[in-house]
């Protein structure tokens, strides 16, 4: 049989497995439509200074979030990551402002503190065969005491300006935007090439989709699976900073409701709770989608019991996609 000339057009069955894959193109286009729905509903969405404001607004979620997908990754899950994020900032504001430590070495002294968490959680987890679940859930209620007993209660202000840093401004054209956006963007850069170009980033890959195969491949998986989540609370850390820097203080009742939030931008951006398979920069997407139903919404004039019961509606959608692809697959 003669081939086929190459002028002939393929047919429609290959060009759709060339297209990229629903997990990626799903929180894209979901974010294409809820952009073009509020710029209908209001004239102030589609603006500079609106688009950097939702940015602003979802740049914790945003740095919290990439831990919660490294984890995600591996089948696992993390409900400490928000009361996590509070006791470093406290840590990193009253090592500074009472102890008068220098600030840079009072934020690593933060940072180490939710380090050190995330290393707990993996080696309870691994040593102990302990499900992710259970033990998070045991070190969120552990944080939260120890954020509340340490700081009291009380909220510290007056911080140093390298405390700040992620909240100064630059402009581009009439648009204000802070550092910490810029932070985010890099951050996410450089995880998407970790997970996509070495060899420890597919090795994370592989422990989610099938950690005995992957052990029988000679990955050791306990030990991904320990860095994993010590990774994950070093980012932590850095949301602590961020979260600093945007509201000048440190607030011992912050990081309430993130566990929950980072799960929801994770879920929504295309990566599967079971393991194995997405993709770092569909979470970001998932954390703007978040950002741009809460802020249209708010334009709107619904009210946030609105909000949060559209959010649960989207998460929904969003597993139920997930378990749909996962028996196709």
């Amino acid at each position: 049989m003669a081939e086929q000339p190459s002028g002939v057009t393929q047919s429609p069955r290959s060009l759709l497995e060339r297209l990229p894959s629903l997990t990626i193109l799903g929180p894209l286009v979901a974010l294409l439509l809820a952009v073009i729905f509020f710029s209908l509903q209001s004239e102030r969405f589609l603006t500079g200074q609106n688009f950097s404001l939702i940015l602003q607004q979802v740049s914790v979620v945003a740095v919290l979030a990439i831990g919660q997908t490294l984890i995600i990754l591996t089948a696992g899950i993390d409900l400490s990551v928000g009361f996590v994020m509070a006791l470093g900032t406290m840590v990193m504001a009253k090592f500074a402002v009472e102890l008068g430590m220098p600030p840079l070495l009072a934020i690593l002294c933060g940072m180490a503190v939710t380090t050190a968490f995330g290393f707990l959680n993996g080696f309870l987890i691994t040593r102990f065969k302990l499900p992710p679940f259970i033990v998070t859930l045991g070190t969120m209620n552990i944080a939260f005491a120890l954020t509340q007993i340490y700081s009291r209660a009380q909220t510290v202000s007056n911080l140093p300006d390298a405390h700040l840093l992620w909240g100064n401004t630059f402009r581009i054209g009439e648009t204000v935007f802070t550092y910490g956006v810029v932070l985010v963007i890099v951050l996410y850069l450089l995880v998407w090439f970790f997970l996509s170009e070495t060899a420890p980033g597919r090795h994370l890959y592989a422990v989610g989709n099938n950690p005995e195969a992957a052990r029988l491949m000679g990955i050791p998986t306990q030990r991904v699976l320990l860095l994993t989540y010590t990774i994950a609370g070093f980012f932590y850390g850095i949301a602590g900073w961020l979260l600093i820097s945007r509201t000048s203080v440190a607030d011992p009742n912050a990081g309430q409701t993130e566990n929950l939030e980072t799960i929801t931008a994770v879920v929504l951006g295309g990566t599967s709770l079971f393991g194995g398979r997405g993709m770092v920069l569909g979470t970001l997407l998932g954390a703007i989608i978040v950002g741009v139903f809460r802020n249209g919404l708010t334009l709107m004039g619904v009210s946030s019991v609105y909000q949060v019961l559209i959010t649960g509606i989207l998460v929904i959608l969003a597993v139920v996609a997930d378990q749909i692809s996962k028996r196709r697959g």
